[in-house]
C-alpha cells in the first residue's frame, strides 16, 4: 500500500470562540492557488459553535484538522498542538478570525524556495470586524536580522512561513507575544528573514479599544527583551523605543 504523500504547507491555526469569523477563514485557505496544504485548527476549548463549524468543513475536506485541546491554555499551547502534528516541510501561520489572498501560499512559497528562507513574511492589509473596512497596505522591509526584529514590528503572523528543511525544529514558548519570541528564536543563530512586498493577507481588528491593545503589546514586548531574550536594561530600553516609534508609524491609519 503507497503511503500518502506528506502536504507542502501545514497551516498553524489555534482558535477560541470565533464562530462569527472561522468559516471565512477556513474559505479562504481552500481558495487557495496551491491545494497542497493540511489546515490544523487547534480548538482552545471554545465555548461557542467554533468546534462544531470546524468539524463540519473537515467533514467534507480531508485537508482539513480539528484538534481539541484539554483544556483552555492560550494560543501558544494550540500553536504548538498544532506544530507536533503538522506533516508539511512549510509551516504557515493563520490565526482564526484573519484571511489570505487566493495566491498567498504560491507566491510566498515560491518567494521563500528562492530566497532559501528560514522564515518569510508578506504585506497585508487591516479589515475591521465585518470586513467592509479595507485600510492601507502595510509594506514590509526586505530582511530582518535578529538585531534589527527585536526593534521592529514587521512580521504579522497570518503573514508568517517557515521552511522547516532550513529552520530545523521549532516550538513555541508559552509566553505571551508567542509568535515573536518564535521569530526571534529561529533567527537568532544567523538565520535572516526575508519580506516580500506584495498585498496577500487581511489582519482582522476586533472590538477591543486600540489604546489597550498597544499599552498590551508595549508590555509584552518588554517582558520579552527582559525575561525571554535577557538583554541587559540599557539595550531593552534602546530596542524598546525603535519598537515604540514603529509601531506607532504602523498605526497611525487603519
Amino acid at each position: 500500500m503507497i503511503a500518502p504523500a506528506m502536504p507542502l504547507v501545514s497551516i498553524i491555526t489555534p482558535s477560541w470562540n470565533v464562530e462569527r469569523f472561522i468559516g471565512e477563514t477556513i474559505e479562504s485557505v481552500q481558495a487557495q492557488t496551491v491545494d497542497d496544504w493540511e489546515l490544523l485548527i487547534a480548538d482552545d476549548c471554545s465555548t461557542d459553535q467554533t468546534a462544531t463549524i470546524v468539524s463540519r468543513y473537515a467533514a467534507s475536506d480531508a485537508r482539513i484538522k480539528l484538534i481539541r485541546q484539554p483544556r483552555n491554555g492560550g494560543p501558544a499551547l494550540a500553536r504548538q498542538a498544532a506544530i507536533d502534528n503538522a506533516q508539511g516541510r512549510f509551516l504557515a501561520f493563520l490565526d482564526s478570525d484573519d484571511m489570505w489572498l487566493p495566491t498567498k501560499l504560491e507566491r510566498q512559497i515560491a518567494f521563500s524556495k528562492k530566497t532559501r528562507a528560514a522564515l518569510s513574511y508578506t504585506a497585508f492589509r487591516r479589515i475591521n470586524e465585518d470586513s467592509s473596512v479595507t485600510g492601507r497596505l502595510i509594506t514590509v522591509p526586505a530582511s530582518l536580522t535578529y538585531e534589527q526584529l527585536l526593534k521592529n514590528t514587521s512580521i504579522a503572523t497570518l503573514t508568517a512561513l517557515v521552511d522547516r528543511e532550513i529552520a530545523g525544529d521549532i516550538a513555541m514558548k508559552n509566553e505571551p507575544y508567542d509568535d515573536f519570541c518564535l521569530w526571534l528564536s529561529i533567527l537568532k543563530h544567523g538565520q535572516i528573514a526575508h519580506g516580500l512586498n506584495e498585498d496577500l493577507a487581511r489582519y482582522r481588528v476586533r472590538g477591543v479599544s486600540v489604546s489597550s491593545r498597544r499599552l498590551r503589546s508595549a508590555g509584552w514586548v518588554w517582558h520579552i527583551y527582559r525575561n525571554v531574550e535577557h538583554l541587559p536594561l540599557i539595550k531593552s530600553a534602546w530596542c524598546f523605543g525603535h519598537w515604540a516609534a514603529r509601531a506607532w508609524l504602523k498605526r497611525r491609519q487603519f
